[in-house]
């Protein structure tokens, strides 16, 4: 059984270490959106079903854990653009499941909103971490979907990422009616060749 490499500085990572560090990041992921980023730990733990002690010993700050979040749903997202290529009966169907996928990611991000504009460091390097790993998984999928005249040609990915997270910024607004996944699916319908922005 092969071991994966943990946290820098420290021995491979038994299984079920990694499990266990998985766990925490997918709640500490789900309690970023419904308590914020300064939510209790034992919060965090609790969800992942570990102890407040597996927590710090993966991430010894909160830093720590705020930066792993970010990382590895940026990881998940650019692995699951060739998989839904793959997987998916039409590149326009994979792209759309990516773009939903995205929104879960962005919702995620606007938990950390605050705290990743903040002036520490350790922050800094996210942005690109981001563009360097997503924007060609985006760019693939658009271009697949064009390729299988799907979609119009030549839709820059950044663009039509800054254009979703622009959408999924309105679901601040708690007093008004706004269903994000509706809006984002007319704006990736509205990609499409020869049909209107409404077609589903």
């Amino acid at each position: 059984m092969s071991n994966a490499p943990g946290v820098a500085g420290q021995p491979p990572q038994r299984a079920d270490a990694r499990r266990n560090a998985g766990s925490v990041l997918e709640a500490a992921a789900e309690v970023f959106v419904t308590s914020g980023v300064d939510a209790p730990i034992r919060e965090i733990a609790g969800r992942a079903g570990v102890g407040t002690a597996t927590i710090y010993r993966h991430y010894p700050t909160r830093a720590d854990l705020i930066v792993a979040v970010y990382r590895s749903q940026v990881q998940s997202l650019s692995a699951a653009g060739p998989a839904l290529l793959a997987a998916e009966p039409s590149p326009h169907e994979a792209l759309t499941k990516w773009v939903d996928q995205f929104v879960d990611f962005v919702v995620t991000k606007q938990g950390m909103a605050l705290v990743l504009q903040s002036s520490e460091a350790c922050y800094d390097p996210l942005h690109d971490y981001f563009v360097e790993h997503l924007v060609p998984v985006c760019t693939r999928l658009l271009e697949a979907a064009a390729e299988a005249g799907e979609i119009v040609a030549g839709q820059d990915a950044h663009e039509l990422m800054r254009g979703v997270g622009s959408i999924c910024a309105g679901a601040t607004d708690k007093e008004i009616r706004y269903d994000v996944r509706h809006l984002v699916r007319l704006l990736i319908n509205g990609l499409r060749s020869g049909s209107s922005p409404g077609a589903r």
